[in-house]
């Protein structure tokens, strides 16, 4: 017997496989396309979870009541809760690794230490163009990463003077490095 819209779900009901085959075809993009939604982030869970779906169909289509709603609705339902089952399966097989356990790449220290010398040499280049005062100022605010205030009662500048200089500072960087970036 050819399986149609009519008589699938007694075909599927009487374990005949064309039912299901008939489901698979006229329904497999729809329930792929909610599998694929929920389980985008793993993509080679799909296929396993849709032969569940349809494993599904085929062993629970008694549960189905036509007076209820449709066989589309029905079968959405179904890839759904599958998908949702997959997703917990998936976190219940992650797996917690004990930071202990854990290697941890080390870097190498002379790349370590040439990438700090390179980049002392390029803050002393860009801080060069600021008076000797204003640089301490900013090694200690910028680099010590110190409150202004407490930089500025350290060199004896007033809070406001320290704002000032900052902002002064900030353009004259600006103005000598900018140039050499659109350059």
């Amino acid at each position: 017997m050819k399986a149609n819209e009519h008589n699938f779900i007694d075909l599927i009901k009487k374990r005949k496989e064309e039912g299901i085959l008939y489901v698979i075809e006229t329904y497999g993009g729809l329930l792929n396309a909610i599998v694929r939604k929920r389980l985008f982030t793993a993509p080679d869970r799909v296929e396993e979870c849709m032969n569940d779906i349809f494993l599904g169909i085929w062993k629970n289509i008694d549960s189905f009541d036509e007076s209820r709603g449709s066989f589309e609705g029905w079968a959405a339902g179904v890839a759904r809760l599958e998908a949702i089952d997959t997703l917990r399966k998936m976190k219940r097989e992650l797996q917690t690794v004990s930071i202990e356990d854990m290697e941890i790449p080390q870097e190498e220290p002379s790349f370590l230490e040439l990438t700090e010398q390179e980049l002392s040499k390029e803050t002393e280049e860009i801080l060069g163009c600021l008076k000797p005062k204003d640089q301490e100022l900013f090694r200690r605010i910028f680099l010590n990463e110190e409150e202004p205030e407490e930089a500025g009662e350290a060199l004896g500048i007033s809070r406001d003077n320290v704002y000032v200089r900052i902002f002064r500072g900030k353009q004259k960087i600006r103005s000598k490095f900018g140039e050499r970036k659109r350059a």
